[in-house]
């Protein structure tokens, strides 16, 4: 599937802490509720051909995370996962989302199943895609507090005296996308490009996302708790993974055991973005999994 054809979905804003965020509203508004999760330095419009393949079945409803596409920074204050949570929580109350279905790709499947941990009773299924792991927040719960507070500190310095990376044009920003994701087409990479930057006033392009995002908090929720959030979801869980991608995801090192009723599907010939290297693979999988949970 290529250029998406459906006319383009509405753009909207709401309010959580204090921070105007964006989201996207593809329509069909009496269709049972679909909410979509991007990943870190991600953007809504990762999810274009996923929403322009569901919205006739669906109410999908796509956010931009805080610092992150066309939604607000945080000034003066870190990026944490709980705050991703509240957020999400925040958007379907705003939405009145009742029974959503949730999908999470990357750091956004981490937020995905934390919610749905939380909220069981607002979740009707759930589908991780490379999900961020607990290997690292279990990692970290062994470090000396001080160390770890140290090392982010001078992170967060270190992002202090970052200057955000300049492209001389469009076709360089492009690229560099597909230099990140070799799998993606030219026409994927560009429609991500031009929706994930903006134009500076000297005519080259940045990402829009905020650099204090590469930032670690030295404090989120512990290992422990994550697990336990895991075994609280109540829902229907389909886990997909790519052959080729990241280490540590959900459902990997031993944290299938976890979840209640869950699948796990992994993709062969993808990378950690397979909803874009074998898309019409990845549909199939989530289409079935939502038709037989809909209703």
């Amino acid at each position: 599937m290529n250029e998406v054809k459906r006319p383009n979905p509405t753009s909207h804003t709401y309010f959580s802490q204090r921070l105007r965020l964006h989201y996207l509203d593809w329509g069909n508004a009496e269709a049972e509720h679909l909410l979509l999760v991007h990943g870190s330095q991600d953007h809504c419009h990762n999810w274009d051909w996923t929403s322009e393949a569901l919205c006739d079945d669906y109410h999908v409803i796509v956010p931009d995370l805080r610092g992150h596409g066309d939604s607000e920074w945080c000034m003066g204050a870190g990026y944490n996962n709980m705050d991703y949570v509240y957020d999400v929580n925040q958007l379907t109350f705003t939405e009145e989302l009742d029974k959503v279905h949730v999908i999470g790709h990357s750091m956004g499947g981490t937020i995905a199943s934390l919610f749905a941990g939380v909220f069981p009773e607002k979740v009707a299924s759930l589908v991780l895609i490379e999900g961020v792991g607990g290997f690292w927040y279990k990692d970290r719960d062994t470090q000396h507090p001080g160390q770890r507070i140290r090392d982010w500190i001078n992170d967060t310095h270190t992002l202090a005296g970052r200057t955000p990376r300049k492209y001389e044009d469009i076709h360089a920003s492009i690229e560099r996308m597909q230099t990140s994701n070799p799998h993606l087409s030219e026409e994927r990479a560009r429609q991500l490009t031009i929706h994930g930057s903006n134009r500076n006033e000297d005519g080259t392009y940045s990402w829009k996302f905020d650099n204090y995002s590469h930032s670690r908090v030295p404090y989120s929720i512990p290992y422990d708790d994550m697990v336990k959030l895991w075994e609280s979801i109540t829902c229907p869980v389909l886990i997909i993974n790519a052959k080729d991608g990241f280490d540590h995801r959900i459902g990997q090192d031993d944290t299938l055991r976890h979840f209640k009723n869950v699948e796990l599907i992994e993709v062969e010939d993808a990378g950690h973005w397979l909803h874009h290297d074998q898309f019409d693979q990845y549909m199939d999988h989530i289409s079935s999994f939502l038709k037989k949970h809909a209703g």
